[in-house]
């Protein structure tokens, strides 16, 4: 019996963590990447026990601002003679600052990591996709509802979608969609990163107490959307969403 394979980006923690380790549960061969050689092993000793004798499971070094790294990536997968069923464009920065404030290292950051790199990811990808084949870039609420501090963040959400888009009606005729996750706040290393101290994150998670769900999201809130999308219940969907926001946008 077959197994089907997902390439998953930036998967060594956070939403790309908890979608490799579901994945595997549910049976999927997953290939992910990370920027950090320690941080790829320490994932794979993480994922490790969810590996059986039918699927596999591997990391690469690939960071999505690196064109070398990503053309890399697509060698690697015709050396192996891999072929995808799914992509999982997870792997994001943010960085929030008011746009009157905005620095221009932030801003090529930003593009580079959350637009360009996912776009030239998925043109170095395109000769493994299988016919037929789902790809979902992980969004973000920011694309429909704006929030202060977050202009650059929404905009290369937003480029990305629009980017995909005309993809799916590009690649028709290979039969790859591609659809997008918009998660609401969720509680991952991205706050920490972003310069937030403990106290400021508690804070803030405390503050989603107000939303219809009563808290803060967590990375496994976001897997079973993620898994619909890379199935074949989601075969005649393109350029669709599934917000997982825990009723923020209502």
């Amino acid at each position: 019996m077959s197994t089907n394979t997902v390439l998953l980006t930036g998967a060594t923690a956070g939403i790309g963590l908890a979608a490799a380790k579901h994945l595997l549960q549910l049976g999927w061969s997953v290939i992910f990447t990370g920027r950090n050689s320690d941080r790829i092993a320490a994932t794979m000793s993480q994922l490790s026990p969810f590996v059986s004798q039918e699927k596999t499971l591997k990391g690469v070094l690939c960071d999505n601002s690196n064109y070398d790294q990503i053309q890399t990536l697509a060698a690697s997968l015709e050396y192996d003679k891999v072929k995808l069923d799914a992509v999982i464009l997870n792997a994001g920065v943010f960085y929030p600052k008011l746009f009157e404030h905005e620095q221009l290292a932030h801003f090529e950051k930003t593009m580079s990591v959350n637009f360009t790199g996912p776009a030239l990811m998925l043109q170095a990808l395109l000769p493994h996709l299988n016919n037929p084949a789902s790809v979902v870039y992980v969004s973000s609420i920011v694309v429909e509802k704006a929030f202060a501090n977050a202009a650059i963040y929404s905009a290369s959400k937003a480029a990305f979608e629009a980017l995909a888009n005309t993809l799916n009606i590009e690649w028709a005729e290979r039969d790859i969609r591609i659809n997008y996750l918009r998660p609401g706040v969720t509680l991952t290393e991205i706050q920490a990163k972003a310069g937030m101290q403990p106290a400021q994150i508690d804070e803030f998670a405390k503050s989603l107490a107000t939303t219809p769900a009563g808290r803060i999201l967590e990375p496994d809130d976001m897997v079973s959307a993620l898994a619909f999308l890379i199935s074949s219940g989601s075969k005649m969907m393109r350029g669709a969403h599934i917000r997982v926001d825990g009723g923020s946008c209502l």
